[in-house]
C-alpha cells in the first residue's frame, strides 16, 4: 500500500464538474492499494497517517499530528501509485489490486478513520476525478507499507 500524504489548507474533489467532497485544513491522502495488501497494512498505514507529526508547533517545528491539530482527512483512491516504470516507457499496473479488492481496503481505511473520530472525506472510487488542493508548506510525504 502506498500513500502520498499532503498537508493542505483545503482540498476538494469533483466528478464531471459535480462537487463530491471537500475539506479544510488537514491531510489529503492519495492511496494506492497493491494486490498483496491486507487489512493489517491498511491499519498500519492509517495509524501512520493520523500520527505523522507534520504540523508545526508554536516554535515552528514539526511536532503535531492530524489528531493533535483536529484536522480533516481526505482519502482519494489512486491505483497509479502502484505503477512499475522500471522497463520501457509505459507504466505497468500489474501490482495494483483489482478494483473489487482495492475498494474494500479503501473503504476500510475511510471507515476506520471515521470510527477513530477523524472527519474523513473521500473521492469517488473508480471515477475520473478532478482533485484540487492547496498544499500547505508545501509538505508532502510518501508512505509505503512495504518499507516498514
Amino acid at each position: 500500500m502506498r500513500a502520498v500524504v499532503q498537508r493542505v489548507s483545503r482540498a476538494r474533489v469533483t466528478v464531471d464538474e459535480r462537487p463530491v467532497s471537500s475539506i479544510g485544513p488537514g491531510l489529503l491522502v492519495l492511496l494506492g492499494v497493491a494486490s498483496s495488501d491486507t487489512i493489517a497494512e491498511a491499519d498500519w498505514l492509517l495509524d501512520k497517517v493520523l500520527d505523522l507529526r507534520i504540523f508545526e508547533n508554536e516554535s515552528g517545528k514539526f511536532d503535531r499530528s492530524l489528531r493533535d491539530v483536529g484536522g480533516e482527512l481526505m482519502v482519494v483512491s489512486q491505483f497509479t501509485l502502484l505503477a512499475d516504470t522500471r522497463r520501457g516507457r509505459r507504466p505497468s499496473f500489474t501490482d495494483a489490486a483489482a478494483p473489487s479488492a482495492a475498494s474494500l481496503l479503501y473503504e476500510h481505511v475511510v471507515a476506520r478513520a471515521s470510527a477513530l473520530g477523524v472527519r474523513a472525506a473521500t473521492g469517488e472510487f473508480g471515477a475520473h476525478m478532478a482533485v484540487e488542493l492547496v498544499n500547505d508548506g508545501p509538505v508532502t510525504v510518501l508512505l509505503d507499507s512495504n518499507s516498514r
